[in-house]
């Protein structure tokens, strides 16, 4: 049975470079069985952060979040695809994270960094660790880095050069570490209704 995995992307600038990797990663996780479906703030376009979809009473939220949350609700794991900007949190991701709670909880999320430079957002997926498993979320141990993110694919989406070369590598472990909590997060709730 295919697993159902949300990409999420947050970036909101003109020259996008981070959604190269979105993109990526959802071909990539189809290709290998899974149903992957890339959830791109800046098409989403939520405003920001004013109320939470749990602020709102039954039928009253916005359309466009309420059916988000019931697609997240839906979804077996999660992938958080972040830039680091100044060293930190990308903050269309966050805003667009940041609407929903309950609906992430008792599934597990991985976590794909890129930067410009040589780094590879490890900064921004550091912080991302604590911020996903304060929103009820089991972060994988094997996150996906990718430095200098302009060079390292071709005009048609696929890995380039040496670091398109690395991420090559480095996906299937980051997949299979990601399916394998998928799976027994969906084994356990099946066992045991979620403590709270």
């Amino acid at each position: 049975m295919a697993r159902d995995i949300l990409v999420f992307y947050g970036s909101y600038r003109r020259d996008r470079q981070g959604i190269k990797l979105a993109r990526w990663i959802v071909d990539t996780l189809s290709a290998r069985g899974d149903a992957a479906e890339l959830i791109d703030a800046k098409a989403i376009d939520l405003p920001m952060l004013d109320r939470r979809f749990s602020d709102y009473r039954d039928g009253e939220a916005p359309p466009a979040m309420a059916n988000l949350a019931a697609r997240i609700a839906a979804a077996d794991g999660f992938v958080f695809v972040t830039g680091e900007y100044n060293g930190g949190l990308q903050p269309g991701l966050k805003n667009l994270t940041d609407h929903f709670l309950e609906q992430y909880h008792w599934r597990p999320a991985a976590i794909a960094s890129y930067s410009a430079g040589p780094f590879a957002g490890i900064k921004a997926a550091t912080a991302w660790r604590g911020t996903l498993a304060v929103l009820g979320m089991v972060v994988t141990s094997t996150s996906l880095s990718l430095a200098r993110i302009g060079g390292a694919f071709d005009a048609e989406g696929r890995p380039a050069g040496e670091d398109g070369a690395r991420l090559e590598k480095a996906f299937p472990r980051f997949a299979d570490d990601l399916e394998w909590w998928i799976d027994a997060a969906a084994a356990q709730r099946a066992r045991q209704a979620p403590p709270f």
